[in-house]
């Protein structure tokens, strides 16, 4: 997941300022950069079979991205993209909070946990009701803050020197994932402890 992480981040933007050394203008360096994050969905979509909501999403952003910078000839139309990613995704985790019978952020986990642990989270779950308050609770957070990522992005698009925003847009999502990692820990741990509980991981016991 690191790995794949970390090509997201630093190969759209590789391309980007290796384009512009090489002398691209900044619009169809941004296109050029943006080709690469197409390019991992439709090798997802090849791999999986199958498109889901995500993929769309992001396919839908790229095109519409180009079609916008091709339509006005402004570069920063380009660089307002990264913020629909996570506008989309704070959306999309507070909606579940009301919409879905779990929150995202537990369907998230599922994804990365092997099948025995996801049968523990289940378990978990169902067993231990501050568990759900976490879950709930983690779920409302992220949504805030990438609402609030989302508002940074688009000011920092808006304003600031357009071959400067590319760089800062990695930077700011490191950021945004160490700081979003710190204060869940924080809150599951004064959570689980509020209700007589200890939390290491999946393995939850009485508190002592």
């Amino acid at each position: 997941m690191l790995k794949k992480i970390a090509v997201d981040l630093l190969v759209p933007t590789g391309v980007y300022y290796g384009a512009r050394a090489l002398g691209v203008d900044q619009t169809t360096a941004l296109v050029l950069s943006g080709v690469i994050p197409a390019l991992r969905v439709v090798q997802s979509v090849i791999t999986e079979r199958r498109i889901n909501g995500t993929n769309a999403f992001v396919l839908g952003a790229v095109a519409l991205g180009f079609a916008m910078s091709f339509v006005t000839g402004e570069p920063r139309v380009l660089l307002v993209r990264a913020a629909w990613g996570t506008a989309a995704f704070g959306l999309l985790l507070l909606g579940s909070l009301w919409l879905a019978k779990k929150p995202l952020v537990y369907s998230l986990a599922n994804q990365v946990l092997s099948p025995e642990r996801q049968r523990t989270l289940a378990e978990n779950w169902e067993r231990y009701p501050a568990l759900q308050r976490v879950l709930r609770g983690v779920t409302a957070i992220w949504g805030v803050m990438f609402l609030a990522d989302t508002a940074v992005r688009v000011s920092m698009a808006l304003t600031l020197p357009i071959d400067l925003v590319p760089a800062l847009d990695d930077a700011l999502l490191v950021m945004l994932l160490v700081l979003l990692v710190l204060v869940q820990r924080l809150y599951a741990r004064f959570v689980m402890h509020r209700a007589g509980l200890r939390i290491n991981g999946l393995h939850i016991t009485p508190a002592t």
